[in-house]
């Protein structure tokens, strides 16, 4: 199993990427997508060494008294096919398992849900149908759309989340992804996060204005705004 996950990354302790619970963070190398706001170019490039298993396990079984949750993020976690295993391991040790995902492998999506392995999903909801392409650099809509619906009907925690340049995305935009998820009867979460400065795959500039938000509301929805 260990052989064939890309993990090159440790966060030891955090608070804030998996709701409620105390956690660390798996990196994951290597995604499918090429989002020009990703502030992981590293990740996303799979230019990072791997970390020796032995010492990703000396951790986890170090913690397993301190840290309730593993995060499983990237990167892009699904595209590993020792996914599974390694969540089984973690479920096996204690541990609640949480994955960020872009969603283009509904087929992982669907095999950790079904054999109840992920006890918390983060799905990455990168723009509505007319500029996922453009955003994400994949013409893999489908699967997505088939991965939000998967999302949308497991009894397990969840939440749609949003990156938000202005240049990118406008009011218009949300508002679509909104529909979407109300037609499809999402109920949770609906994250929109402010894109942040820094490095990023695609070296943006600030945007130019200031992203449109106020008054935002689904049914069913949770519209929460984070670091604006």
């Amino acid at each position: 199993m260990w052989r064939k996950l890309p993990i090159t990354g440790l966060t030891p302790f955090t608070f804030q990427d998996y709701p409620g619970h105390t956690a660390c963070i798996l990196w994951f190398s290597g995604c499918n997508m090429a989002c020009g706001y990703c502030h992981n170019p590293e990740l996303v490039r799979g230019t990072l060494a791997r970390l020796p298993a032995e010492k990703i396990q000396r951790f986890l079984a170090s913690r397993r008294d301190r840290l309730e949750g593993v995060v499983l993020s990237g990167g892009e976690c699904t595209l590993s096919p020792a996914l599974p295993q390694l969540a089984r391991y973690l479920k096996d040790m204690g541990y609640k398992v949480k994955i960020d995902t872009n969603g283009t492998s509904p087929a992982m999506l669907e095999r950790l849900l079904d054999d109840g392995l992920v006890d918390f999903i983060a799905l990455d909801f990168k723009a509505p149908q007319t500029k996922f392409e453009s955003i994400t650099g994949m013409t893999k809509w489908a699967d997505f759309l088939h991965s939000l619906r998967l999302v949308a009907a497991a009894p397990t925690n969840k939440e749609v989340r949003t990156t938000i340049h202005a240049d990118l995305l406008d009011r218009a935009d949300i508002e679509a992804m909104i529909g979407l998820l109300e037609d499809i009867g999402f109920r949770g979460t609906f994250a929109l996060q402010n894109f942040r400065m820094g490095p990023t795959l695609g070296n943006l500039s600030a945007p130019s204005r200031r992203p449109d938000l106020a008054g935002l509301a689904g049914k069913g929805l949770d519209i929460q705004l984070r670091n604006f």
